[in-house]
């Protein structure tokens, strides 16, 4: 039986760019005739500090304990088939791990869905920037063996070191994503957002249209932020909520819009459109920034809406407030749009035969 090693930064089931790119295929995978071991660096312990100010002798203690990981992934990195690389293998700049494991007798395949060779490093961790290398990527793209990319920015970067690229998309899983019925007991419209604490800045683009669009209905909507607890914006009324894996269906079935919009730069245009699927899988009406794959997921004005300006993202909302109609049909053509393109049901046969035609 065939066996692959996972090496990733977090526990299954907390990370969204881990969930959505490999976790939810390791079944499909098993059941196909493939073993694995899933080998993480950052606890539930470390989570309480690690992403937060200060902390920094914990955090090297962090650091010293990962890096005994990863010494015992490499040495017994022969023993698997397959070794799947999930962005890095180590937190720093060093390619050593990758390295270790290009030399083993394991295929090794890299998987990545940002545009993780600019610098991005949190506020919390800023001063910790000299430990990374720009040029990290180019090289472990160089030593793999197959490439997962997110999208087309990405395989196109991608294709400067390495022949064997895939374009694998972010995927959701239609069977878990299915929208619950969360009674709405004041009437009003629900404008949500989704995200995370490092991409709650983000939002920031949505408050001017935010602003507008209360200023134009006033107790007609409301707002909802999800991914940031400490996120609170009074002229809004909104209080963030955190991100909970078990309330995650329940919190973004709540939504009537979901918006995503982003900023025109390098980094965004290599995100591959996870929180919009997510909307959209759940039936949820879209309004996207036309940045990177989002002008490919959406075809504005039938399974959602691409947004510019603040006229632009005021008119659209403005749209969906005031049609419920419109909604529920913006949204069954976006579910639709998942279901064919971008859902695991979708991808897992390519999934199956990239990994087995590793193995030939």
């Amino acid at each position: 039986m065939p066996k692959v090693l996972y090496v990733a930064a977090h526990r299954p089931d907390r990370s969204p760019s881990q969930r959505f790119r490999f976790e939810q295929y390791i079944e499909y995978l098993k059941e196909n005739g493939f073993d694995y071991d899933f080998s993480y660096l950052i606890t539930p312990e470390d989570d309480r500090f690690f992403y937060k100010p200060g902390n920094t002798l914990k955090k090297m203690k962090v650091v010293a304990r990962s890096y005994m990981q990863r010494l015992k992934d490499a040495m017994k990195a022969s023993t698997y088939d397959v070794i799947y690389i999930q962005r890095e293998a180590f937190m720093t700049g060093s390619t050593y791990f990758e390295r270790a494991f290009s030399k083993s007798k394991a295929k090794v395949i890299f998987d990545f869905d940002d545009s993780i060779w600019l610098s991005n490093v949190s506020d919390a961790n800023k001063k910790f920037n000299w430990l990374k290398n720009s040029e990290k990527t180019a090289d472990i793209i160089k030593l793999a063996d197959l490439i997962f990319a997110g999208n087309q920015y990405l395989a196109d970067y991608a294709s400067q070191f390495n022949e064997n690229i895939e374009i694998i998309p972010t995927t959701i899983d239609t069977d878990e994503y299915q929208r619950l019925d969360v009674p709405n007991e004041d009437g009003k419209v629900c404008i949500g957002w989704s995200g995370s604490i490092t991409t709650i800045q983000h939002f920031q683009y949505a408050i001017p249209f935010l602003k507008k669009i209360k200023g134009k209905y006033g107790d007609r909507v409301k707002f909802k932020v999800i991914g940031d607890g400490n996120y609170k914006n009074e002229e809004l009324d909104v209080v963030g909520l955190p991100w909970r894996k078990d309330t995650e269906l329940k919190d973004l079935s709540s939504f009537d819009i979901g918006i995503m919009p982003l900023p025109d730069d390098e980094w965004a245009k290599g995100k591959c459109g996870l929180k919009g699927l997510q909307y959209m899988a759940l039936e949820i009406p879209t309004l996207m920034s036309p940045v990177g794959v989002n002008s490919e997921i959406i075809q504005d004005g039938e399974n959602g809406f691409l947004a510019t300006d603040l006229d632009e993202w005021v008119d659209k909302i403005s749209q969906l407030v005031e049609s419920e109609e419109l909604r529920k049909e913006v949204g069954q053509k976006a579910r639709r749009t998942v279901l064919d393109r971008y859902s695991v049901i979708a991808l897992k046969e390519t999934y199956l035969r990239l990994f087995n035609s590793l193995l030939k």
